[in-house]
């Protein structure tokens, strides 16, 4: 659960949408045009990407130290995500929300829903591709999944995007240039309101 609110509270953000939505790259253009937010870095069982580094992209673990911590109640929201492990640890996200820093949370839609019910005043932002088809091509030229991993992360893309209704705001990225525009002049408004 978010902590008590002491001295200036930060905002807190989720951006989510499906794999191949462009979360990940809208997140650094933000992060390059928006000084005063900082990324809470998720923990995860899958095993890092070419060129990832742990404690960067994230904090790679395995299973067991994951449902430990998972157990003790660590994490503000933690999910199974394509076979996987993923979650954001409660006290990286209220040490620098109390030290009124703006968080940045990147997570997948069950995970969102978490935070939605444990922290309703979040901002949350939703990242859609202009279509389908355009999502489906996206992780195709990323080659990042096997066959089957790909068509599970479809399938699950499907489902993910049902939910978009239920957040503060929909980005459609249809152009990078034009999609993290709105995400940065979004971000901005809600600091300078603060």
């Amino acid at each position: 659960m978010c902590c008590s609110r002491m001295g200036r509270w930060g905002i807190l953000f989720v951006l989510s949408g499906p794999s191949g939505a462009g979360k990940g790259t809208l997140r650094e253009k933000l992060f390059k045009n928006v000084p005063d937010i900082t990324f809470s870095i998720s923990c995860t069982t899958r095993s890092p990407r070419q060129g990832e580094i742990n404690g960067k992209d994230y904090r790679f673990i395995d299973r067991k130290t994951f449902k430990d911590l998972a157990e003790k109640g660590a994490f503000l929201e933690w999910a199974v995500v394509h076979g996987n492990f993923y979650g954001t640890l409660i006290e990286d996200v209220n040490s620098e929300l109390n030290m009124g820093k703006n968080v940045v949370l990147e997570i997948d839609v069950q995970g969102a829903k978490q935070v939605m019910v444990k922290c309703p005043e979040a901002v949350t932002i939703f990242v859609v591709p202009p279509s389908f088809e355009e999502l489906e091509k996206r992780l195709r030229k990323r080659g990042t999944e096997e066959e089957m991993d790909l068509l599970l992360r479809l399938e699950n893309a499907r489902k993910e995007m049902l939910e978009a209704k239920n957040y503060n705001h929909i980005i459609v990225n249809d152009g990078l240039s034009g999609a993290s525009e709105q995400l940065i002049k979004l971000v901005r408004s809600y600091i300078l309101s603060t």
